[in-house]
């Protein structure tokens, strides 16, 4: 059986075939930047990366244009210039920035190309041009909107009716549109607002019409997949497809492929609520592969609830694999790695992750039985298939690493700026000319007994038995000696 996807424009799971035999095209829709990422947005980013690398997996490598667009221009952004009397265009670097670093540190592919709304400007006014001699728009005010009731298959995507949408729909008394149910595909610029010259007078695009004119700039008129978080179904790409469509009489986007929310105590993180966790805040305290191993716990489509407690069990999980692959380090000898057919059914079973990461537990389960290593090569092989950066069985660096973050981070909270001080002058170098992981290991784990000695003399015993925990989770034991110092050994348990 080959790749199956579930299809939100058909509501049903439909065979995964190509527009053209050497090309996969995938359309993102990616960050509104007027603020930093938080972890929603990187589970989008993150749903990209694993469709990406299964396709390349699946005979596509080298054959696929992947699109995530930054929509750089946009009433939230303008209200955040107004807010922080800075100019848009820093804004948004600066968040851009800080995604793109995000999705460093998970390990998280890079699109092909990462279009801006703001660089688009020519192909977005050519397009609402296009609509608008069509008779599927028309101009008020220097605003210009979308004749919504022209399209018979508007709510296909969402599954609205035309009626039901009516009962809630709106004129803003700054509007002057002729349906309550038509969207603006150009806005007449306001007093303080950035603004390009159109047809229509000084304006802006409308949110929709930028990624329609960026994906088929990129994509063509008629692409492969679209991805997105469930909350843009409606309006966002329901209004794509109406634009799109119209404009081009063509289908937009074969597969529509949505997932679901990050939830925070049963409710969606969202910035314009304020209540998300910034995803650069959790990578303070746990480690890229752990974030990763939480998100990729639950599938794609469904909903997922954050919780450090959650973080930590998947933390101990990834320990566990690390725990195999140190026990049997050495590698079988096979050329290829073998694929298991339940991993291979999860994957093409619309991209069930954790059917795939459940069959690489239970192999880390049966090898720890058997004590065997037959199983640790294609452990590692499908831990590389999810993303999971190149792991150290040797020394679990990653989770020492992550301790250090979360000591120097409490310490942050806590307020101790002398010893934050002391920890730089004493890692200062320590990464300079690694030739292996080795080399550096110790160095960290010696740094942080050295501040839990430090917080003992000044009698700050509960921070200090919180690093012997922390250590101890990651099975790295120490002796406190007499002399004042400490001896450590890494287990294996």
């Amino acid at each position: 059986m080959g790749l199956r996807l579930y299809n939100t424009l058909t509501k049903e799971l439909e065979d995964f075939i190509p527009k053209k035999k050497d090309t996969v095209g995938i359309y993102t829709c990616g960050l509104t930047v007027q603020g930093p990422p938080h972890v929603g947005h990187i589970r989008a980013a993150l749903n990209r990366d694993i469709l990406v690398r299964w396709l390349e997996h699946s005979g596509y490598k080298e054959k696929v244009i992947s699109i995530e667009n930054f929509t750089d221009i946009d009433d939230k952004v303008i209200e955040k210039q107004k807010e922080y009397n800075k100019d848009w265009r820093r804004i948004a670097e600066e968040h851009i920035d800080k995604y793109l670093w995000a999705c460093g540190e998970l390990n998280i592919k890079r699109a092909t190309f990462y279009p801006r709304a703001s660089q688009h400007i020519e192909e977005i006014i050519a397009l609402v041009k296009k609509l608008v001699d069509k008779g599927y728009a028309y101009e008020k005010n220097g605003d210009v909107y979308f004749r919504v009731r022209k399209f018979p298959d508007y709510g296909k995507l969402s599954n609205k009716s035309i009626d039901e949408l009516m009962s809630g729909a709106r004129i803003a008394p700054t509007e002057a549109k002729d349906d309550p149910l038509d969207f603006a595909l150009w806005k007449a610029v306001k007093p303080g607002e950035p603004y390009w010259e159109s047809p229509w007078g000084k304006g802006r695009p409308g949110w929709h019409i930028e990624c329609s004119a960026m994906s088929m700039h990129y994509l063509g008129e008629s692409f492969d997949i679209h991805t997105g978080g469930e909350d843009l179904i409606f309006p966002h790409h329901e209004n794509e497809i109406a634009q799109s469509r119209t404009a081009t009489g063509k289908d937009y986007a074969h597969f529509w492929l949505h997932n679901g929310w990050v939830l925070l105590g049963g409710e969606k993180m969202a910035k314009s609520t304020g209540h998300y966790f910034l995803i650069e805040d959790v990578l303070k305290d746990y480690a890229p592969n752990v974030v990763r191993l939480f998100l990729i716990k639950t599938q794609y489509r469904n909903q997922i609830e954050f919780s450090r407690e959650r973080l930590d069990e998947a933390r101990a999980a990834y320990l566990r694999i690390l725990t195999y692959l140190k026990e049997f380090k050495e590698l079988t000898e096979m050329e290829t790695p073998l694929l298991h057919d339940g991993f291979t059914e999860a994957m093409n079973d619309d991209l069930n992750t954790p059917g795939a990461l459940g069959v690489i537990f239970d192999l880390v389960n049966k090898g720890f039985e058997r004590e065997s290593q037959e199983a640790t090569e294609s452990i590692r092989y499908y831990l590389t298939i999810l993303g999971f950066k190149e792991h150290i069985p040797d020394n679990p660096f990653d989770e020492v690493m992550d301790t250090l973050r979360i000591v120097k981070n409490e310490l942050r909270e806590q307020h101790k700026d002398d010893l934050l001080a002391a920890i730089e002058k004493d890692s200062a170098g320590m990464f300079d000319d690694i030739k292996s992981i080795e080399d550096v290991f110790p160095g960290i784990v010696n740094l942080l007994l050295r501040i839990r000695q430090r917080l003992r003399r000044e009698g700050n015993y509960e921070f200090a038995d919180r690093i012997r925990k922390l250590l101890a989770e990651r099975n790295i034991t120490f002796q406190d000696l007499s002399d004042g110092t400490s001896t450590y050994r890494l287990e294996v348990k």
